[in-house]
């Protein structure tokens, strides 16, 4: 008997059709991947699983049985528990609290809280999970963004689901942290549960999933065991056309050098920093989390100035004191934070895309209005930002959508010599991420110098030009394409590889 089935559900938004007529089914201790671009019903879906949103028409049946699910309770009743992509903790509480919350051990009386059980419970959970490092007294908020996904799914854990849906659960993850969730999802899946795990990672998928199903614009176009089909496949079939490369072809034409580093130093961050990057050079930073990468591109950027050392920018010192000195030199910078630090989310797509560009559309002090739409709205369809129009708040796109908006701000700046992507497809859909390629690899063409953080070994591998591994702070390779493989990357990256005797770099 299949534990879940979902049956010809449906759901619209104002007469949008969100998801149209879903049907699949999965058995206790499987593991479905459900997969699809950015908007192809995924999340409506998982809503409809947890709660979140009731469905329009259609059925869900558990254990055999119809049953209702409309409310997050009612799923909680069913053993339904759902980590969704953004966290949903509360950053001044312990980390026992966000994981108990509601669940609460007490003494006596109900208003007793029994605080060393609570302690307890969660320690044995984290420690179960593989991260008995997470002291569960601190205060989520003291927690690197990493260490709260871990305490998000954990939560999850506390309430011993019979179904768990993981909606990317790796996105702020290291190898060696997706690698425990991998051992955790697959003891919980021995046991009997069934696991709904959503990602645009689709070697994660492969590595990790029993059965799948593809979504394309609200309907389900591919099902079956991940043993029938390629990655080929499913890109294909969420796309809806074949996709020859997912790395664009380049010729690789280097130029004379843009920016270089020497001795760079932050204490307790990194140290001894020294790198070049060419015109039209792609050069990759690859590191586990922690190893100093996004600090070292913020000091470069001047948003977290360095301690001692020298940067220069096509050959002049340039010790930028903030973001805004940096760009009125020729930086542009696309953070791995995009709702942080990339985007004002309740304004527009235009007011977003054209934040960084003000001196372009600007007459006699003032800004020219029509112009600027002008440039937003070429640079809005360039990228294929949907939907269209510029007038939609940003949070109202989907995730991938929201990334187009920050690289439009960037693109529409004048003179940048030098571009910085941190994780620039964190979170986004195949599709995108193909769009994202072409983009970085066209500026580099363009004779523009590339600096390109990620943590997704076969991103930073597929474009690279030449590549620089990052351990705790400090350097600890530099590769060239010759010496390009996940095994290489990942053996110097966790310290397991020898120290690479320095070589002079190229200039």
């Amino acid at each position: 008997m299949m534990q879940l089935e979902v049956r010809r559900i449906a759901k619209s938004y104002d007469g949008n059709p969100a998801v149209r007529e879903i049907s699949f089914s999965v058995s206790a201790g499987k593991v479905l991947a459900l997969c699809g671009e950015n908007g192809a019903g995924k999340s409506t879906l998982m809503k409809m699983l947890s709660g979140a949103v009731t469905p329009d028409s259609g059925e869900i049946r558990f254990d055999g049985a119809a049953v209702t699910i409309a409310s997050p309770a009612d799923a909680m009743a069913y053993g339904i528990c759902t980590v969704y992509q953004e966290l949903s903790l509360l950053p001044h509480l312990s980390v026992a609290e966000n994981m108990l919350l509601g669940r609460m051990p007490c003494r006596l009386l109900p208003f007793m809280i029994d605080w060393r059980t609570a302690n307890r419970i969660a320690a044995q959970v984290l420690a179960d999970f593989g991260f008995a490092n997470i002291d569960p007294r601190t205060l989520v908020r003291d927690l690197s963004v990493a260490q709260q996904q871990i305490v998000e799914i954990a939560k999850a854990l506390v309430a011993k689901p019979r179904i768990l849906i993981l909606d990317e659960p790796t996105a702020v993850l290291s190898a060696m942290e997706t690698e425990r969730l991998f051992a955790k999802v697959r003891n919980l899946a021995a046991g009997g549960t069934t696991i709904l795990y959503i990602s645009h990672r689709l070697e994660e998928i492969f590595d990790i999933a029993d059965e799948f199903v593809v979504l394309k614009d609200g309907r389900s176009v591919l099902a079956g065991h991940l043993d029938t089909v390629n990655q080929g496949r499913l890109i294909e079939a969420m796309v809806g056309r074949p996709l020859e490369a997912i790395f664009p072809d380049r010729n690789r034409s280097r130029g004379e050098v843009v920016l270089e580093v020497e001795h760079l130093s932050q204490a307790g961050v990194f140290e001894d920093i020294g790198l070049t990057v060419h015109a039209g050079e792609i050069v990759g930073m690859f590191g586990l989390v922690g190893s100093g990468r996004t600090e070292i591109a913020k000091a470069i950027f001047g948003a977290r100035p360095a301690d001692s050392g020298s940067i220069r920018l096509s050959g002049q010192p340039a010790r930028f004191a903030s973001p805004t000195e940096a760009v009125r030199n020729g930086i542009a910078m696309i953070t791995e934070d995009r709702k942080g630090d990339g985007l004002a989310l309740d304004a527009t797509v235009l007011d977003n895309a054209g934040l960084a560009s003000f001196g372009r559309t600007a007459r006699f002090g003032m800004i020219d209005g029509a112009a600027r739409r002008r440039l937003v709205d070429e640079q809005a369809a360039n990228l294929s930002i949907r939907p269209k129009g510029t007038t939609r708040p940003v949070r109202q796109l989907s995730g991938g959508n929201q990334q187009k908006v920050v690289l439009a701000k960037w693109l529409l700046v004048e003179g940048v010599k030098l571009f910085i992507f941190d994780e620039p497809t964190r979170g986004v859909d195949i599709a995108t991420k193909v769009e994202i390629y072409r983009i970085i690899a066209d500026l580099a063409a363009d004779g523009a110098a590339v600096l390109l953080i990620s943590s997704e070994m076969p991103e930073v591998i597929g474009l690279s030009d030449r590549l620089v591994v990052m351990r705790e702070g400090h350097i600890a390779a530099e590769l060239t394409p010759d010496q390009f493989s996940m095994e290489v990357l990942f053996m110097h990256a966790a310290g397991l590889a020898a120290p690479q005797v320095k070589q002079e770099r190229l200039h």
